[in-house]
């Protein structure tokens, strides 16, 4: 993903404009804490509360996170609509999220979308980086994922390691190997989940509560949506 760094350089740039330079912050499907880690790292009074169900994922954040009094993970289930109980607050100044909610289909996901214009507060934000796909373009989707694929092989043929290969380096290790077994019984090999257009993310946020919604940042085959509640 050779543009993933300037994914989050935007989500921060959007957060600091609206929640400011210190604000409490909900890392939705956190994974390892890749939001958390640059979060942090450019705010160091944000606070952040991870949560995700992947356990191979959080045994690496809680790695990451050791002792950091600012970073709160959680174990929860997305489509669990009992999730948000888990969580130790009752809103947050901004949730955000990249490259995971597809894993959801469209109506678990819109239904997340309702439960999250309650956790947002007002005048907060959400933001959903992912691939969201326009079918009405098909040569150009076809165009991007050619072009995208031959720049994922070349990196593969420099030594990048893929999606298959690292989950098995993961579940040769002696600490992930356990939990990473227990994500694959959990998920299986990948997504099952739907990649909506950016419309419908767009109309679905202001249908669940969020006053508006539009996207802040895309490439060819991703949108950064922001929702202002």
């Amino acid at each position: 993903m050779p543009d993933r760094e300037e994914r989050f350089r935007v989500m921060l740039d959007m957060v600091e404009a609206i929640a400011g330079p210190a604000p409490r912050v909900l890392d939705l499907a956190c994974g390892t804490g890749s939001i958390t880690d640059r979060l942090l790292k450019r705010f160091p009074d944000a606070t952040s509360t991870g949560v995700d169900l992947d356990p191979a994922l959080l045994a690496i954040a809680e790695g990451c996170f050791a002792g950091d009094e600012r970073v709160r993970l959680v174990r929860a289930d997305l489509n669990d609509p009992g999730w948000i109980r888990a969580l130790p607050h009752d809103s947050y100044d901004a949730v955000l999220t990249a490259t995971a909610l597809h894993w959801l289909r469209a109506e678990p996901l819109a239904s997340l979308y309702g439960q999250l214009g309650g956790l947002v507060r007002e005048g907060g934000v959400f933001m959903n980086a992912d691939r969201m796909r326009d079918e009405s373009t098909p040569r150009i989707n076809a165009a991007e994922r050619a072009h995208r694929h031959a720049a994922m092989d070349r990196a593969k043929a420099g030594g990048a390691l893929d999606w298959a290969a690292w989950w098995e380096r993961a579940a040769a290790d002696p600490v992930l190997a356990a939990p990473t077994a227990e994500r694959f019984a959990i998920y299986g090999e990948h997504a099952e989940g739907d990649t909506p257009s950016l419309d419908w993310h767009v109309r679905t946020l202001r249908g669940a509560g969020f006053a508006e919604a539009r996207a802040v940042w895309c490439s060819p085959s991703d949108s950064l949506v922001l929702a202002l509640k």
